[in-house]
């Protein structure tokens, strides 16, 4: 999208809503290189671009850390709205009725639990390359700090156990997830009858990117008296599912990351307690609502994550 300079008759002053667009891509690709790959630039112009984004903005939006470049505060906060105006600028000159998503260029972020590019990245991209080729899609693991990762347009999507409050956010329910346990085949906890004790005495390994190693089924347990011994706690799911496949240890699993357990040989089983469901949802900013390539996303969220096998 190139638009031209346009005035602002109250201060007399140009406006290159360009600039608005370069920002948009700048911060996008964080990457002077990248960004002028996006907007078929060489990189002196796109050298020459931030420079003057810079000068309008009076801030230095991106610096330089290591070999790497970086948002100043100012461009991590208004990341979003900037992203916000161009998708709007976009629908404006395309005029009405336009959704074609083959002609779209974008970078679409989704956060969630680590296990969700793991399971179903790889139909995802599919459905990108046959009917979006210019969206990319970027997956982020949930932080150990609760930041509002979609007001601030770090990401575009959330899907998972959604926990916010906030009154800004937009939430799906997906489905409702049980939680089971995980071992290897052949462990000696799936024989015989599997009873609440049982499950407490084995040697278990929680999975946290906070280093928790207690939760809900401790909560559980306790109720009938008992208590679990968790000799250890990993903070991701795909690198506990190894530790699993190689020793006694036992872990816990939802049925929607089957895609994973499965094609291990690791073997689930219902948990002998009275749990709580856990409600997959997504979650996304209202500004994304109308938004074409967005509401592709969600749908394709919707069909593959909300019918787990």
């Amino acid at each position: 999208m190139r638009v031209t300079q346009v005035e602002r008759p109250a201060e007399g002053a140009g406006l290159d809503l360009n600039l608005l667009l370069a920002l948009d891509v700048l911060l996008d690709e964080r990457s002077v290189r990248g960004a002028a790959r996006r907007l078929h630039l060489s990189e002196p112009a796109m050298s020459r671009t931030l420079g003057r984004v810079r000068k309008a903005l009076g801030d230095p939006v991106l610096v330089r850390a290591g070999r790497q470049m970086v948002p100043t505060p100012y461009a991590l906060a208004v990341q979003a709205e900037v992203g916000a105006v161009v998708e709007r600028a976009r629908a404006v000159f395309a005029g009405p009725g336009a959704q074609d998503l083959r002609a779209l260029s974008r970078t679409l972020t989704l956060v969630g639990h680590d296990a969700l590019a793991a399971a179903y990245a790889p139909d995802l991209f599919a459905r990108a390359a046959a009917e979006a080729p210019g969206i990319r899609l970027r997956f982020l693991a949930e932080s150990h700090l609760d930041a509002p990762v979609l007001r601030e347009g770090v990401a575009d999507l959330e899907v998972g156990v959604i926990d916010t409050v906030a009154p800004e956010v937009r939430v799906e329910p997906l489905f409702d997830d049980v939680m089971v346990g995980v071992v290897r085949p052949g462990h000696p906890l799936l024989q015989g009858e599997l009873t609440p004790k049982r499950f407490a005495a084995a040697d278990h390994l929680t999975v946290s990117r906070k280093g928790r190693m207690a939760g809900p089924i401790d909560a559980a347990l306790a109720e009938q008296g008992l208590r679990r011994r968790v000799v250890g706690n990993v903070s991701t799911y795909p690198s506990a599912l190894f530790i699993l496949l190689r020793t006694d240890l036992v872990g816990l699993s939802m049925t929607w990351a089957r895609p994973l357990t499965e094609p291990l040989g690791l073997v689930t089983f219902p948990i002998p307690l009275e749990l709580p469901p856990l409600r997959i949802a997504m979650a996304w900013h209202p500004r994304h609502d109308a938004d074409p390539a967005h509401a592709w996303l969600r749908g394709c969220v919707r069909e593959l994550v909300a019918a787990p096998v």
